[in-house]
């Protein structure tokens, strides 16, 4: 009998390198990246600054070209996964236009792509339920608060409902009361929409918190000393922070991070 075959990773990643030429010489960002991402998977990337976590996050949206080695998004090169527009991508900062309202901004994205005024108008309203900020359509970015706003940034990158969310540290700027409450509302999302996630972070707390895997990445040239499979519960509250679980979980994390730093 033939064994049946494996689903097609969300993401694979196999022997990837990247070398950016600049004025100094060769910068080696990235170096024998081997990774699959499964449908459904919320996947963190964690590690010091400079080693290669955007960079992998931009390769994967086909914002950067690998020098060697091999990616596929959705069984596509990166390039035709862009042409697909099978990812949303959420930055660091909101990048909301100031001079359109909250709905104008989550429906550019869908006026680019051609959609008619009335599909525009239901995909805008859906996707701000989902983010909580039904009432706030007519809102300007600069009326609504931090969190607001990448909230509103969130719902631009789900508007035209892609498979899976590329998150680049979008809380990062945030306090921590407020990240906290995004962190909640962003595993519900998840949950509510079955999307495959990757989320960039310099925190260990809250790559532990939101991740079904967490992949650790060494200093330059970036290389994934780890990748840590979740065993906490999909439905997590806050305090589950304080259990053993999640500790041994952010010890292990912490030494890998340390680990990565000694090998270089």
């Amino acid at each position: 009998m033939t064994a049946p075959s494996m689903p097609t990773p969300v993401i694979a990643a196999e022997n990837l390198n990247l070398i950016f030429d600049t004025a100094d010489g060769a910068v080696q960002a990235l170096k024998d990246v081997n990774l699959t991402i499964a449908k459904g998977d919320f996947v963190s990337f964690i590690g010091p600054s400079g080693c290669g976590k955007t960079t992998l996050l931009r390769v994967i949206a086909d914002l950067e070209q690998p020098t060697s080695g091999t990616i596929t998004v959705n069984g596509m090169t990166p390039d035709a996964a862009r042409r697909a527009r099978a990812y949303g991508y959420v930055f660091q900062a909101a990048g909301l236009y100031p001079w359109r309202t909250i709905e104008g901004n989550v429906k550019l994205p869908l006026e680019i792509m051609g959609y008619s005024a009335e599909e525009r108008r239901q995909r805008a309203a859906r996707v701000l339920d989902l983010v909580e900020l039904t009432g706030f359509e007519k809102k300007f970015p600069w009326q609504l608060s931090g969190g607001m706003q990448q909230r509103a940034s969130i719902a631009r990158a789900l508007a035209f409902d892609a498979d899976i969310l590329l998150m680049d540290e979008p809380f990062g700027a945030l306090d921590e009361i407020v990240r906290d409450r995004l962190n909640e509302e962003l595993l519900k999302l998840w949950d509510r929409t079955q999307k495959t996630i990757a989320f960039v972070t310099h925190s260990i707390p809250e790559a532990v918190y939101l991740s079904t895997r967490i992949v650790v990445m060494s200093p330059r040239p970036g290389r994934i000393t780890d990748i840590i499979d979740s065993p906490l519960p999909r439905h997590r509250p806050l305090d589950i922070r304080d259990s053993p679980e999640f500790i041994e979980i952010a010890h292990r994390v912490r030494e890998g991070l340390r680990a990565g730093h000694v090998e270089d």
